[in-house]
């Protein structure tokens, strides 16, 4: 990773990546060990789709806002550990897309190796409950997070060389849309899961136009000349 003269700008970078990753690969494994927990007091009988409804008791309703609770905390958790490892708004920005999507991936493999679950990537999950249940195949948003993280590392690689990447507000904009699509597709498959045929409503095509804007955008960006720091 970088360029021969700037293995010394590289090496500190690579660290703090590591350490990132690191720490995201224990992050998952908090989130995947609270899962086991759920999954035995909500899915007693088992963790199967469609879904039972679990929030028809005051002890369910005050469970599922405990657990939306801890998702927001979630989120702060990650914003926080990217502004301690990166340097400037660039880096913080590709943290939070390394720390995201590193504890996204290995909390499946966690759970993998507690749970011998997902038994394959086109098993359903709930993924999201803010602000309204996302639900869809596991392979959509392990996608999304394997182009989170290369896209971070590019951009770190490229902060560490002194050619930072050049964002411009299209690039923002492209991300924004790109971001409501995949939402959307996720949330259609998520407010179905207690019905038989729930695996009518993930529009796989409606991710992938969400995705392929993600990637356009991201490749876009990585072509685009930078000044030299």
């Amino acid at each position: 990773m970088g360029e021969p003269n700037a293995t010394g700008k590289s090496e500190p970078m690579l660290r703090r990546l590591l350490v990132a990753v690191v720490f995201s690969v224990a992050f998952a494994y908090i989130e995947s060990a609270v899962v086991v927990y759920l999954r035995a007091i909500f899915h007693p009988n088992g963790f199967t789709f469609p879904l039972q409804a679990f929030a028809l008791t005051p002890l369910g309703r005050r469970l599922l806002l405990t657990e939306i609770g801890r998702e927001a905390a979630t989120l702060v958790l990650i914003a926080t550990g990217a502004y301690l490892f990166g340097r400037n708004r660039h880096q913080r920005r590709a943290y939070f897309l390394v720390i995201f999507s590193v504890w996204d991936i290995f909390y499946y493999v966690w759970l993998k190796v507690l749970l011998d679950w997902p038994a394959t990537l086109m098993d359903w999950d709930v993924l999201f409950l803010i602000p309204v249940l996302w639900a869809a195949p596991v392979l959509y948003p392990v996608l999304v997070s394997l182009l989170m993280f290369t896209f971070a590392v590019a951009i770190l690689d490229r902060s560490a060389r002194g050619r930072p990447v050049v964002f411009r507000g299209t690039d923002w904009l492209a991300w924004l849309g790109a971001t409501v699509i995949i939402i959307v597709s996720f949330s259609l498959g998520g407010t179905h899961v207690t019905e038989p045929n729930y695996r009518e409503y993930f529009h796989w095509p409606v991710f992938a136009v969400g995705f392929v804007l993600a990637v356009a955008a991201c490749l876009r960006c990585l072509r685009r000349p930078s000044v030299q720091t």
